[in-house]
């Protein structure tokens, strides 16, 4: 074999545009990579700003404890050498002066908001002192004078109290959101009797969310069989007054609901009426936790409704025919055949009803009165008026815990494979 045609076989394969094939194959996968990933680029983009990075913000809030030692710096670096026996030392009493007398207005009253969810008084004390403090002299001991100036400054339990806001890093609104808190030495303890008041919206947001998802199922069942039952014609026409009410705002169906249930409602006035009940004791159907039940299922009974109808839909009706011919009753056909294959509608019904309703707001906030508010009211609670976005950051992340963990225990039950919502 001569030299030229072993320098031939030896010669890489080339495409028709002269390139080497293997440079040519690198070149078309990265391309591949590239669109790939500018496909990839942009809803990814999207679920990193509008979903993760909200949902790692409000983490970080929950946990965030800087603002007592960033506004009080002196205060809070001498405070470790306290014993806590007695009142703090001269050195402890000129620091806070400092502090307070040289941090910014605006910072001040942010700190003293914090400080009154520690200890109640640290707003008013700190609020009356900045206007006393011009009057002392900074020359002079100020342990005596800033007593004499506001007594509460002599009590031990507003200094202990900065025990609780000493860590950058804290899991006291977490603890709060359960009705407990810390004591000066960091040790969990239950908050006073009567500020236990958490538990008993997280139990009734439960209790709420539990009744209204079964009252949804037991009301949507009927209906989503008899519109996958019924000719095409028909089921369209039923299935518009199913899809009519979120063709409708919340706020116009939640106030048609108050005419009705309102103790001079349409439904009361009907039941007088009728003879059912008297006139003096009319039904009480308005701000308590009737009336937010009874919103809440009208609200949310599409949710239900719409995944059981998309799955009822899929069932072939030679099934039942085949069960009754086999010796089953209609009844029995209808237990052991229909409604196990309707197991995929039910779960996702009941997951996206119960995960709607734990997290509701509007619907207890304007029909619940005292006792249908749930933890959602108390989140827009400290959002807007105790301004303590820590402690309502820490609730909305135990909500989202729980979400996550029902959403687990359903893929262990059914499977997320088996979720049919449309």
């Amino acid at each position: 074999m001569t030299d030229t045609s072993l320098q031939s076989n030896n010669a890489p394969m080339m495409t028709a545009d002269g390139i080497p094939l293997k440079k040519s194959l690198q070149m078309s996968l990265r391309r591949e990579k590239l669109r790939a990933f500018g496909l990839v680029a942009g809803p990814a983009l999207f679920i990193l700003i509008l979903f993760v990075w909200p949902i790692y913000t409000l983490f970080l809030k929950s946990i965030d404890d800087n603002l007592v030692n960033d506004v009080l710096p002196r205060t809070m670096a001498i405070y470790e050498q306290w014993d806590g026996q007695d009142l703090p030392d001269e050195e402890h009493y000129e620091a806070m002066f400092l502090d307070l007398t040289t941090a910014e207005k605006l910072q001040i009253g942010k700190v003293s908001t914090r400080m009154n969810y520690a200890k109640s008084g640290w707003k008013s004390l700190i609020k009356k002192s900045n206007r006393k403090f011009k009057k002392l002299d900074p020359n002079q001991p100020l342990k005596a004078q800033m007593i004499d100036a506001e007594k509460r400054w002599g009590d031990i339990e507003f200094w202990l109290s900065l025990g609780i806001m000493k860590d950058r890093v804290t899991a006291g609104y977490y603890w709060n959101a359960v009705d407990r808190t810390y004591d000066s030495k960091k040790n969990v303890i239950m908050q006073p009797e009567n500020r236990q008041v958490y538990v008993m919206f997280w139990k009734r947001t439960l209790l709420v969310s539990t009744i209204v998802t079964i009252a949804c199922l037991i009301l949507a069942y009927p209906v989503a069989y008899l519109l996958a039952t019924l000719p095409l014609r028909t089921s369209n026409l039923l299935m518009i007054c199913v899809l009519m009410p979120f063709w409708t705002s919340l706020l116009v169906r939640i106030v048609a609901w108050m005419i009705m249930l309102q103790q001079q409602g349409v439904l009361n006035d009907s039941l007088v009426g009728l003879g059912i009940i008297s006139d003096d004791n009319r039904l009480p159907l308005m701000y308590n936790f009737n009336g937010t039940i009874i919103v809440m299922t009208q609200v949310l009974l599409p949710f239900m409704i719409l995944p059981l109808y998309s799955v009822m839909r899929g069932i072939p009706p030679t099934y039942m025919r085949a069960a009754q011919n086999l010796g089953a009753t209609p009844t029995r056909a209808f237990i052991r055949v229909y409604m196990p294959q309707t197991i995929p509608g039910i779960g996702a019904g009941v997951i996206l009803v119960f995960i709607v309703a734990i997290g509701y707001f509007i619907t207890p906030e304007l029909v619940g009165g005292k006792d249908g508010q749930m933890i959602g009211n108390q989140i827009a609670y400290h959002l807007r008026k105790s301004l303590n976005w820590g402690l309502a950051s820490a609730m909305g992340v135990i909500l989202l815990v729980a979400i996550l963990t029902l959403y687990w225990v359903y893929d262990k039950i059914v499977g997320i494979d088996n979720m049919r919502l449309g």
